[in-house]
């Protein structure tokens, strides 16, 4: 007997579960160009005599199939190490070790589905009208089985008149172009290398990022003191009689590739290193005639050698990329999460650059108070758990980042985070009038300080160090093609979630708007309110696109 339901995109079905754990989906509404997503779940319970070996088929009949499109929901194994300083008070699924649903594949049978003996498989179902599309009431149904045996789950999808707007934040999860090189064993910036980045980089803009990491030199990021990571360089830097050059080609092919993907900023690598802006990057140039690294570890940030050489840098990346057009498109960094005790150090490296980059936005992910009420930044980027300082210090355009240490209270995506706790960032964001919002993980396929590659089908922590599912959103698949994760899809929820909001607040006005996601969560919503069941994310949901459809009438 083949038993399915469907249920929220919200549901993280584990497999030694049972389908009656889970709330089933009957309605769902959204706006036009919106994507709608929910899951198939679906069990086998062989009866005596049955043909056990068979594969059953999955049908999608309605108005709505045309604009659907299923993927398999698979298991990934995570450890519990990293999860025992959290209290069983916090919202996980789990805090053991076991297999966890995350990556999202295409169906290897065409559409034939694997189920198991009394376990539950899930599939992943996506519909996506075009955005010009105004599509009436309508009822998916979703059959899977053989002739004379096969199971029937239907939803109904109501699309409101009024078309979903942008999101209006900056979006950014860091690109690791080494880890794809390295992953796929290709030579960096060789013509498989492009096809795989680009590839990489429209499924990024197809997941809400419109921020990309841009290698003008390799990112001094995760590495370790004294080590190097793959050289990822896209400027090409000649030191001849004591004066440098620049060759942009590569970097102008990088900039081509993100306009026909749909990138739309540029984030320039850090200039200095992570954790204290204390050294230069590492830089590779053409000197004699050959390679070498001119710049590392050894190398004081501050040091007169460096600060010639990262001035007559940004001078020559700014005039090229003004000659492109392209420089009112930059973002650019100093260090990564410097803490309060290398706020020194952070000062002298931004002094030594800030005349050059007057005017462009310069962000950096830290999360001490003190280097903003001390004029250091202008544009800090605090964790979503130390952001209420930020917040009530009425810092303007905030932008807010989450990463290995958010394990408590706060929205994060780790793998074994129910969803509705990944989802709840949207309202809250919203609430907070947040501007950007920047993850470091996309695809960081590599161990603690980039000792080591990993296998992100295997390993989910990069070896013992992060929670799992902080060090990357998709899946490299063997194609060179990126595949998505469970995490990335339902962030983009909430980037649709946000959107929703956006759209409520233009016409029912801010206060009511606020007030409804205030009144469905139960509380006053700040960034340690997550919501605490699946049918809270989906009412407020509702309610918003009442409101709207309301005003529209």
């Amino acid at each position: 007997m083949i038993i399915t339901k469907i249920t929220s995109s919200l549901t993280k079905a584990m497999r030694d579960s049972k389908i009656d754990d889970y709330t089933p989906l009957e309605r769902i509404s959204a706006l036009k160009g919106e994507r709608v997503s929910f899951q198939l779940l679906h069990t086998y319970i062989p009866e005596a005599g049955a043909d056990v070996s068979a594969y059953p088929t999955l049908t999608l009949t309605g108005p709505l199939s045309k604009y659907a499109t299923v993927r398999e929901v698979k298991c990934v194994p995570i450890e519990n190490s990293l999860l025992t300083n959290v209290s069983p008070e916090e919202d996980y699924i789990s805090l053991e070790g076991g297999l966890f649903p995350d990556l999202l594949t295409p169906l290897p049978l065409g559409d034939r589905v694997c189920t198991t003996l009394g376990a539950i498989g899930s599939i992943w179902v996506e519909i996506a009208p075009p955005d010009a599309v105004y599509i009436e009431d309508s009822t998916l149904t979703l059959r899977l089985g053989w002739v004379g045996e096969f199971s029937e789950s239907s939803v109904a999808v109501h699309f409101v008149n009024a078309t979903l707007p942008d999101s209006g934040i900056y979006m950014t999860q860091w690109f690791h172009t080494d880890c794809l090189a390295s992953y796929y064993g290709v030579k960096v910036f060789s013509e498989r290398h492009w096809e795989i980045i680009e590839s990489f980089a429209r499924t990024a803009v197809r997941c809400g990022i419109n921020m990309l990491l841009t290698p003008t030199l390799t990112p001094p990021l995760d590495t370790e003191v004294g080590g190097e990571r793959l050289t990822t360089q896209l400027v090409k830097v000649t030191l001849s009689e004591g004066k440098y050059s620049f060759d942009f080609a590569l970097l102008d092919r990088w900039i081509d590739m993100c306009d026909r993907v749909g990138i739309k900023y540029l984030e320039i690598a850090h200039l200095f290193t992570q954790w204290g802006a204390k050294h230069a990057p590492k830089v590779i140039a053409t000197v004699g005639g050959e390679e070498k690294r001119i710049f590392g570890w050894e190398t004081s940030a501050t040091s007169p050698e460096y600060v010639a050489f990262l001035r007559a840098f940004i001078s020559a990346l700014l005039s090229h990329l003004k000659a492109r057009g392209d420089d009112g498109r930059c973002f650019f960094h100093i260090s990564d999460e410097p803490h309060g005790d290398q706020i020194e150090y952070y000062r002298k490296a931004k002094e030594a650059v800030s005349d050059l980059l007057r005017g462009y936005p310069i962000i950096d992910a830290l999360s001490d108070y003190e280097f903003y009420k001390a004029g250091v930044v202008e544009k800090p980027v605090p964790c979503n758990d130390h952001i209420a300082p930020f917040i009530e210090g009425g810092v303007e355009n905030i932008w807010t980042y989450y990463c290995c240490g958010q394990t408590k209270r706060v929205s994060n995506r780790l793998t074994a985070m129910p969803s509705r706790r990944n989802r709840s960032i949207g309202m809250q964001m919203y609430k907070y009038n947040i501007r950007g919002f920047l993850h470091w993980g996309y695809n960081f396929y590599n161990s603690k300080h980039s000792l080591a590659p990993i296998n992100p089908y295997l390993v989910q922590d990069g070896i013992g160090w992060v929670p799992p599912g902080d060090a990357f959103s998709v899946y490299p698949a063997p194609d060179g093609t990126a595949y998505e994760s469970i995490r990335i899809a339902v962030f983009y929820e909430a980037l649709q979630d946000l959107a929703a909001l956006k759209l409520c607040e233009s016409l029912c006005g801010r206060e009511a708007t606020v007030a409804t996601v205030d009144e469905v969560m139960g509380v006053d919503v700040t960034f340690d309110t997550c919501a605490k069941s699946d049918d809270v994310i989906l009412t407020l949901r509702r309610r918003i696109n009442e409101m709207i459809e309301e005003k529209i009438k």
